[in-house]
């Protein structure tokens, strides 16, 4: 077994020395789905205190640096570590007042994204999939002005995405679809009890690149 993995292990290192290496820079946009079902948080007392759902999912922006190793004719290997940023808006509907009322605030998420494509290649068409990973770096909320609320963030989410691409001289061009692993608002935390949508939210990436 050990003389089988090692023979396995040559043949890849022959490959990759054989491959075609592509180094780029590459930035795009994201817009994610949007969920309409509510939230209901209690408070200390446990009453209901407020309602929160999505009132919109800002597009994103993300920008990074993208490695293409094609080994043979077809099969291909593009890892990718992108500096990524998006914003939810947040309907807020206050029941502890005499007179419910609503207002929306906005949350902001930074991450480091760490997606692993592999698939085929048919001329300059690529059909890939693959892994992704996401590292926590920062947010910013205006859900930090309401009373009880203590987010706790993941250091790594994980996910997949999966699409096409287009090899155009040096430019690359990327539409993929990614979901998770993860409900959407799982950092939620009020009063110390822990809250999340149901749903696990999915995004569109638009990312275009170009190669040196």
């Amino acid at each position: 077994m050990k003389n089988l993995m090692l023979i396995f292990a040559a043949l890849f290192l022959v490959q990759i020395t054989n491959a075609q290496v592509k180094f780029g820079l590459r930035a795009g946009i994201s817009t994610a789905d949007v969920s309409t079902e509510q939230i209901r948080v209690k408070n200390a007392q446990d009453l209901d205190a407020l309602g929160i759902s999505v009132a919109n999912a800002n597009y994103g922006v993300h920008f990074g640096a993208v490695i293409q190793v094609q080994i043979g004719k077809r099969f291909f290997i593009q890892p990718e570590v992108l500096l990524s940023s998006n914003s939810v808006d947040y309907k807020i509907e206050n029941f502890r007042e005499v007179q419910t009322f609503q207002n929306i605030a906005k949350e902001s998420y930074q991450y480091l994204d760490i997606p692993i494509m592999m698939g085929f290649k048919f001329g300059p068409l690529r059909l890939q999939g693959g892994p992704v990973a996401h590292k926590f770096l920062n947010s910013t909320s205006d859900l930090t002005d309401i009373s009880g609320y203590d987010p706790e963030f993941k250091d790594w989410n994980l996910g997949y995405q999966t699409g096409i691409g287009l090899d155009i001289w040096k430019f690359m061009v990327d539409v993929k679809y990614e979901g998770t692993f993860q409900n959407k608002g799982d950092h939620f935390n009020f009063f110390g009890n822990d809250y999340n949508f149901d749903t696990k939210p999915g995004r569109f990436v638009a990312t275009l690149g170009f190669t040196f």
